[in-house]
């Protein structure tokens, strides 16, 4: 663990951390389970794959909404995905709307949404049926096969142009909390094969290299959709996740000292310190899905590089839950366990992703035991971004605490006016003294909040856990939608519950 090894691994959880899981939708790898699962059935399997998730320490998921130029919610754009229905441009039966659903119950659980976009890849497998209204149809002058897969052509201003149009129509549609990339820009190189794109190249190109080509029109498309974004809703995130390495530093003294055989740079052309520098994205997950000692791509060589070229921007790590077991590092039940621990050494990295969410459900040498007995026992709140929002709510006012057969029920008002108000920290501390409001053993839960029209402003909690007779003292906080977190309400001291 050179490079880490003298570092003190960070115990306690941090009270301000995303814990996300990838919930992929292409091939059904994640969810539904197959092609055409009736509607009642995918719902089904979304709530316990969302519980499942929450119970292992989650506040956020990542859906993939648009797999192959289709969709996973109504669009008026492109089809109905294939692997929601079995057949691309049928709708879900009985009819819902899967990506609405899957905000609500998301949110209901106080943890984020966030919507992730192949934006260039548009027939996962040349032999697939299309609908006659997808968009390669529509207009096929727009597209290339490259090995046997049919992509939009990076290099044509039309194409720039329809991408985010589909992704702000999601954005002004839906109450997503984040717009998320992987790694698909341009695609992975086949051996003994160029992307044919040497005709548009020398259309479009101009006095540039192909090269520098390929990577302006990568940077045309995240500097559109950045500004289509903020101009819909500006408290929605844009993040990338890239391949794990931008470049080696033996093409680069900025690259990471390591020997990947592809990189953002060169091969995908994928400039992601660019759009980190000039603040077009608002988070960067890079894939590190290698373990602590590797011979060319060492998980603590690419944390620690990653961590000093954030450039002010948030940085979560992409963490390889799939590969627990599969190889000899991955089967030491340290490895998972010691990378996020790692992680929490860095303030620049402020949380981990994980692909994919139903490898959770196999808990491989007890990984999901560790999150819930140790590393993610707490709650914990999402970061804030001070560079769209910095302004938190006015803290609400505790109106009541009441003993009940199932625990002590709090109630609260709203405090602000404003409606920044979206969801509320719930504290309790054992005595007669506050500790530290940073130490995450002392929030109950966060919670969103309820905003159906009967409940005249008052908000309620019920703390299952508190015990009779024993001293606490409760307070409670407000967040706003980007997790600006309010000053203390007022403070209610349970003395004897038996009064």
């Amino acid at each position: 663990m050179t490079g880490i090894a003298a570092r003190t691994h960070a115990q306690t959880p941090p009270k301000r951390e995303l814990r996300a899981a990838w919930i992929a939708t292409v091939a059904n790898i994640d969810w539904p389970s197959r092609p055409g699962l009736p509607a009642d059935e995918q719902k089904a399997e979304y709530i316990r794959l969302l519980d499942m998730l929450k119970r292992n320490g989650m506040n956020a998921v990542v859906v993939q909404v648009r797999p192959a130029a289709d969709a996973l919610y109504a669009s008026d754009l492109e089809p109905w995905s294939y692997w929601l229905t079995g057949k691309q441009g049928d709708a879900p039966s009985p009819y819902y709307d899967p990506l609405q659903f899957m905000i609500t119950e998301t949110h209901k659980r106080g943890m984020e949404f966030h919507a992730w976009f192949n934006p260039y890849r548009a027939v996962f497998r040349t032999s697939m049926t299309v609908a006659p209204n997808h968009i390669t149809r529509l207009r096929p002058q727009w597209f290339v096969t490259y090995g046997d897969t049919r992509y939009f052509n990076p290099g044509i201003p039309e194409v720039w142009t329809f991408v985010t149009r589909v992704i702000r129509d999601v954005v002004r549609r839906y109450d997503i909390d984040a717009v998320h990339f992987d790694d698909y820009f341009y695609p992975y190189r086949i051996r003994g094969k160029e992307f044919p794109d040497y005709r548009t190249y020398r259309t479009y190109g101009k006095d540039m290299s192909l090269d520098a080509w390929r990577r302006h029109n990568v940077d045309t498309v995240i500097r559109m959709l950045s500004k289509a974004i903020k101009e819909e809703k500006p408290w929605v995130k844009f993040g990338i996740s890239p391949f794990g390495v931008w470049r080696n530093r033996d093409s680069d003294p900025r690259g990471s000292d390591t020997q990947a055989s592809t990189t953002n740079y060169d091969d995908l052309y994928a400039d992601i310190l660019l759009w980190l520098k000039k603040g077009w994205i608002d988070y960067i997950t890079p894939q590190l899905y290698w373990e602590f000692g590797h011979p060319t791509v060492a998980y603590e060589t690419l944390v620690d590089w990653w961590a000093h070229h954030t450039y002010g921007r948030d940085l979560y790590i992409g963490q390889a839950l799939y590969r627990i077991g599969s190889s000899r590092a991955w089967r030491n039940p340290a490895e998972l366990p010691n990378q996020i621990k790692a992680n929490r050494t860095y303030p620049e990295v402020k949380g981990s992703i994980y692909f994919s969410a139903t490898s959770f459900y196999k808990n491989t040498l007890g990984f999901d035991d560790t999150l819930r007995n140790h590393l993610y026992r707490y709650p914990a709140i999402p970061p804030a971004m001070p560079w769209l929002d910095s302004i938190p709510p006015l803290p609400p006012r505790i109106t009541g605490a009441r003993k009940g057969p199932d625990g002590l029920h709090l109630l609260w008002q709203d405090g602000d006016t404003s409606r920044q108000t979206y969801q509320y920290v719930v504290y309790r501390y054992p005595g007669n003294v506050i500790g530290n409001l940073n130490d995450p053993r002392y929030i109950l839960s966060v919670v969103g909040k309820d905003n159906t029209p009967d409940t005249a402003h008052i908000q309620t909690f019920t703390d299952r856990s508190y015990r009779k007779g024993q001293p606490y003292i409760y307070f409670i906080t407000a967040l706003d939608r980007l997790h600006n977190e309010s000053l203390l309400s007022n403070k209610v001291y349970i003395r004897d519950t038996d009064e």
